[in-house]
């Protein structure tokens, strides 16, 4: 089962990068527009001219051409965007069979190292974007930058965080275990899931106001800034008090385990400090003098702190969570 689910990571790796290719097919196709052009026949009457009735048709001119080639080529987006959307899906379903199989394997839920956590944040990513796509199917170009995360946290995983299956250690073999890491993992695949539009809107709000450099030109195609924020918004708004609830259990698992409830630890501070960011992102979010642009950098950095404690503390700091390093 183990060495199933590392074909399984590496078959999924393959269709996220298939699908945002075609993706990215979509997104260079996408300034093609459907035009409606006008090209009545010329009625030309005379004895035995263009037949009977007098009639012929008019050549085509250069703005039908036109349109038959932007019609033609909106077609062609609009095919590899559903392929890109079917691949993303086939990807998930692998993504999920290597998660299964990795914990069948080590008989426990398989969360018990950074590369199981990474496996299993970036899964939900996946299928919380899946939900969005079947809900809002005009946000779907948003899929290049989604599968790009994809493929660079999963291969990443891969090459360096990857070990073989252990048994949990002792300190990890409770109930709370279940209930803390889960949420934990679920909060922050949302998380990883909103980040996406949160930065899409920020260049796209940027070429809205006629910014021209670069990154703004990457979203001259995405959809209008204004859906991307409210996304950003929801997406959010619905992770964040998941997230305060494996942050309180954490500390009642803490004290359960050590004899406290909080102890500074550094990923207990680093917790902390993606909460207190990502609670000042909804409060400059619902503050109406507060731009929607300086409220969504705001989100944009909480993230930062959810890398930080994922991967600068596990690399960078030893504390009471160090088993959750790669070892």
């Amino acid at each position: 089962m183990s060495a199933l689910s590392d074909q399984l990571v590496t078959f999924a790796i393959l269709a996220y990068l298939v699908a945002m290719i075609s993706h990215a097919v979509e997104y260079a196709l996408g300034n093609a527009r459907k035009v409606a052009v006008a090209a009545p026949a010329r009625e030309l009457v005379g004895a035995g001219v263009g037949g009977p009735g007098g009639t012929v048709e008019e050549p085509a001119t250069p703005a039908t051409a036109a349109a038959t080639r932007a019609e033609r080529s909106a077609a062609r987006a609009a095919l590899a965007g559903r392929i890109a959307a079917w691949i993303t899906a086939l990807a998930a379903a692998l993504h999920l069979g290597a998660v299964v199989t990795r914990g069948i394997a080590a008989e426990r839920m398989p969360w018990g190292n950074m590369y199981e956590f990474v496996l299993t944040v970036t899964w939900i990513g996946a299928a919380a974007w899946l939900v969005v796509l079947w809900k809002q199917p005009s946000l779907r170009r948003l899929g290049l930058f989604l599968t790009l995360v994809m493929v660079l946290l999963l291969a990443f995983a891969e090459l360096k965080l990857y070990v073989q299956v252990v048994p949990l250690m002792p300190a990890l073999q409770s109930y709370w275990f279940i209930i803390h890491v889960s949420t934990i993992i679920f909060a922050s695949g949302i998380f990883l899931l909103g980040v996406v539009p949160a930065v899409a809107y920020l260049m796209r709000a940027g070429w809205e106001r006629g910014k021209r450099s670069f990154p703004y030109t990457l979203a001259r195609r995405l959809p209008a800034a204004a859906g991307l924020e409210r996304l950003t918004f929801t997406l959010h708004a619905f992770a964040f008090p998941i997230f305060t609830f494996a942050v309180i259990a954490g500390a009642i698992w803490a004290e359960a385990a050590w004899g406290r409830a909080w102890g500074w630890d550094p990923k207990e501070t680093w917790a902390f400090i993606s909460w207190v960011v990502y609670a000042g992102y909804l409060h400059a979010r619902a503050t109406p003098s507060v731009k929607r642009n300086v409220a969504t950098w705001i989100a944009v950095v909480g993230f930062l702190t959810m890398l930080m404690n994922l991967f600068g503390v596990n690399f960078f700091f030893t504390g009471l969570h160090s088993y959750a390093g790669v070892n």
